[in-house]
């Protein structure tokens, strides 16, 4: 295959996704909280939305809009709106806390936001404080068939339903987005403590979904049953394998809160899935779950699992319990995300796979130099679906993207003759809780920002339910203080995920000789 030639035959991702909307328009897209949408149906709602942003608010090719939903239908179509008024998307945790959104929201400089009504709240606390002039509003009922009408909404808030229901005479003047223009900011972790936004154009998008089902075409094929969604689209992994799924014209059955597994196995069940994408504590939940055995695999042909470590329990027991092997792969934010993905039926539990087409794949040393076959070092990557650079971050990006195209991960690993990749170690101090990327110094400043903690350092444990969980050791100012009221302070400045789940008190904390905390002693 030719990648570059065939991401060439669409003018932008737009483009591409329309093409799907009107080859697949009588087949069901999207089935959410006993809800079916059609391609057609996606197209309309979408194209009037898209009017909307353009001609009644007026947002301008550029602009960037947040959205900040669960896996809802809603979520597709406000993508697929932004992208056809050529807007440029900020995907958002929809359980940020009112700090978490203050930066992404002014980093961004985004003037819009989709908002779902249970989280105003939070919002309405920061607003004046960031550039968002136009507040659109959802609720989780919002296109079930007897609440199309629009919710009730605040002064400067309008309804979901109500713009698209304002817009359907409207007609969208046509953007011309370029293959090099930007799609999507993407907010990943930063060593500083603040997320920095992976810069997505739409030919990186496009490469990598052309990427993913060249990876997978020996098992998805157009017509086969629906795949299942349970990871959350606001995620860079569910995002992209999302837009790969509607472009080869799938259905795609949204879970919005997969933790509820009574629910997520009674959707398994009823859609009996071709397909189904998680992380490896997900796989453990359903296999451990005793509901699991009203769940109807038999049509099960591939599972993809990313994001965090596949362990070899996991793995052994989805197989014995569907019959289905777990195709593990290896990606980022600042790679749309996928590098590498075991082909599956010829999956090395462990590893993360083979390079997708057309991506090259290195280990370096500490000199940026390349190592031979077998030897640890740092995994770096070069294709077309490696970002452009952090957004406004000029000196960030130069850390870890080359002049000539290399993009440093920052994971140590091996490549093996075979050409499969096994990581090792960690550069870096990442720590990864259930998939989600969790920095280090963003908990050490919000648990010093106490003013009973004189000094902390924050690292990443084993743990069997999220893979690894946060303990952070702190130094006390004040010595009444107790690990309930450090953890009690994280979660009013923190996402659930990042909120210690441990907290070791000590004299000191190992430092080296310029004073600089040892997390690796402290591991």
């Amino acid at each position: 295959m030719n990648l570059r030639k065939c991401v060439q035959q669409y003018e932008n991702l737009t483009h591409y996704i329309e093409q799907s909307m009107l080859k697949y328009q009588d087949q069901p897209a999207y089935t959410c909280l006993d809800t079916t949408l059609s391609f057609k149906d996606i197209n309309e709602k979408s194209y009037a939305l898209a009017c909307y942003f353009q001609q009644t608010l007026k947002l301008k090719t550029g602009d960037r809009i947040v959205i900040q939903l669960p896996n809802l239908i809603q979520y597709p179509i406000v993508v697929y709106a932004a992208l056809r008024a050529g807007l440029i998307i900020v995907n958002t945790n929809p359980l940020y806390t009112t700090r978490e959104m203050l930066h992404q929201f002014n980093d961004s400089g985004a003037k819009a936001i989709v908002i779902l009504k249970e989280l105003l709240p939070k919002l309405d606390e920061i607003q004046t404080n960031t550039s968002i002039e136009h507040v659109i509003v959802t609720d989780t009922s919002d296109l079930l068939a007897e609440s199309l009408a629009p919710i009730v909404t605040e002064q400067g808030q309008i309804s979901f339903n109500q713009c698209i229901m304002n817009s359907r005479a409207l007609t969208l003047v046509p953007v011309t987005s370029q293959l090099d223009d930007i799609s999507v900011i993407q907010y990943t972790g930063g060593t500083t403590g603040l997320s920095k936004g992976a810069v997505l154009t739409h030919r990186n998008l496009i490469s990598n979904i052309i990427q993913t089902a060249d990876r997978l075409s020996d098992v998805s094929k157009t017509g086969d049953g629906p795949f299942i969604m349970p990871l959350p689209l606001y995620h860079i992994y569910a995002f992209l394998l999302n837009l790969w799924l509607f472009c080869e014209g799938s259905k795609n059955v949204l879970i919005p809160n997969p933790r509820d597994m009574d629910n997520f196995i009674d959707a398994i069940a009823k859609s009996k899935p071709s397909g189904i994408c998680g992380i490896n504590t997900l796989f453990l939940g359903l296999c451990s779950h005793p509901k699991i055995k009203i769940a109807y695999f038999s049509r099960l042909k591939f599972t993809i699992s990313g994001g965090a470590a596949l362990t070899t329990s996991a793995s052994n027991d989805w197989k014995k319990l569907t019959g289905c092997t777990i195709s593990e792969g290896y990606g980022l934010s600042e790679t749309s995300p996928v590098a590498t993905l075991n082909p599956p039926g010829k999956e090395q539990v462990g590893s993360i796979g083979l390079a997708v087409i057309d991506t090259e794949i290195q280990i370096w040393d500490d000199n940026d130099q390349p190592l031979a076959i077998g030897e640890s070092g740092e995994l770096v990557i070069r294709g077309p679906q490696v970002m452009q650079g952090y957004w406004q971050q000029v000196e960030e990006t130069k850390k870890v993207l080359t002049k000539d195209g290399w993009f440093k991960t920052g994971d140590i690993a091996i490549l093996q003759e075979d050409g499969y990749i096994r990581i090792v170690d960690r550069k870096k101090d990442m720590i990864i809780v259930s998939g989600f990327n969790v920095f280090p110094n963003e908990i050490e400043e919000v648990v010093v920002s106490h003013e009973g903690v004189l000094e902390a350092a924050a690292i990443g444990v084993p743990n069997e339910a999220s893979g690894e969980a946060v303990k952070v050791f702190v130094v006390r100012k004040d010595l009444t203080l107790t690990d309930k009221d450090i953890i009690a302070h994280c979660r009013e400045e923190l996402t659930n995920y990042k909120v210690p789940k441990i907290v070791e008190f000590r004299d000191e904390l190992p430092k080296s000789n310029v004073g600089k905390i040892l997390r690796r002693e402290l591991r």
